[in-house]
């Protein structure tokens, strides 16, 4: 019997139950992979599913797919990621920007009025996904970005010029290279995984950047140095917003009262979870012009 040819259709049907072990979206993902190989977008392996796969394009795509069989995330792989309205380039220096962060930016652009200038920090900026994203949704603001690690920088400036972002990017630990600024907004989405998290022996996060996801303190050492030091550079009335571990809420919530915040409050994201704690900068019952 002649062996059937690699068409579109027979080399997907082949790929996606190899993925089940590692993925819930195996179909899905193999064919984001073949077509990133193929130079086209998915709509295109339905429309043509008899063209067939020259030995190139099989070649690169099985390499491909035994990495994803590894378990490498498919981000990785194609060297990218969607995030809001973004694509970002994303390597093994960055963590991959989650749906669930987006919680986050959500919240933050709550509180930017769309006609005022607001001078915004977000902390820990990883591939640049939260200032480049208020970048783009709030071009009057001054957006600021610090970055400890200078590879992971590196990845979120050119994430900035290839979006066509304005961001004042700022390499060091946290508030260090702010000395004598003052924010109306912070924004940190922190490790905040324990060490001993079964999550780290989980999915992607077995490849991506140890020091972006776990910190000491069963995960709130970063989140409580944030919280402590925020007031020293937020203007009254200011906002301090983080993004937190499904069990943190109640402990976050404590840090920020402890530190003087006041409007304090919780925002789930797309699974239930309380995935964000916000609260403002400012002393009871001062006025308030933010609302």
């Amino acid at each position: 019997m002649a062996e059937l040819p690699p068409t579109i259709a027979a080399v997907l049907k082949q790929a996606a139950p190899t993925l089940q072990g590692v993925s819930e979206r195996g179909r899905f993902e193999a064919e984001l992979l073949l077509a990133e190989v193929l130079g086209r977008d998915r709509s295109y392996l339905h429309t043509w599913p008899e063209r067939v796969l020259t030995a190139t394009e099989q070649r690169h795509f099985h390499q491909w797919l035994q990495q994803r069989q590894q378990g490498v995330p498919v981000a990785y792989i194609l060297g990218r990621r969607d995030f809001w309205r973004l694509t970002l380039s994303v390597n093994r220096d960055t963590l991959i920007p989650r749906p669930e962060t987006e919680t986050l930016l959500e919240q933050a652009l709550l509180r930017l009025p769309l006609a005022q200038e607001r001078r915004v920090v977000d902390l820990g900026c990883g591939s640049g996904a939260i200032a480049l994203a208020l970048a783009q949704e709030r071009p009057q603001c001054d957006i600021h970005a610090v970055e400890l690690a200078e590879a992971t920088l590196a990845v979120a400036k050119q994430n900035g010029m290839a979006n066509g972002l304005s961001v004042s990017w700022h390499n060091g630990s946290w508030f260090e290279p702010l000395r004598g600024m003052s924010f109306d907004m912070v924004v940190a989405n922190p490790p905040y995984l324990a060490a001993d998290s079964p999550w780290l022996a989980a999915g992607d996060l077995r490849f991506e950047p140890r020091g972006a996801l776990v910190a000491a303190e069963a995960g709130l050492a970063d989140l409580k140095h944030i919280i402590d030091q925020a007031g020293d550079y937020l203007l009254a009335g200011g906002w301090l917003l983080v993004e937190q571990g499904y069990n943190q809420a109640e402990a976050v919530k404590r840090l920020f009262i402890d530190s003087g915040f006041f409007n304090i409050g919780h925002a789930v994201d797309l699974q239930g979870i309380v995935r964000v704690t916000f609260g403002q900068w400012q002393a009871r019952g001062e006025s308030d012009e933010w609302g």
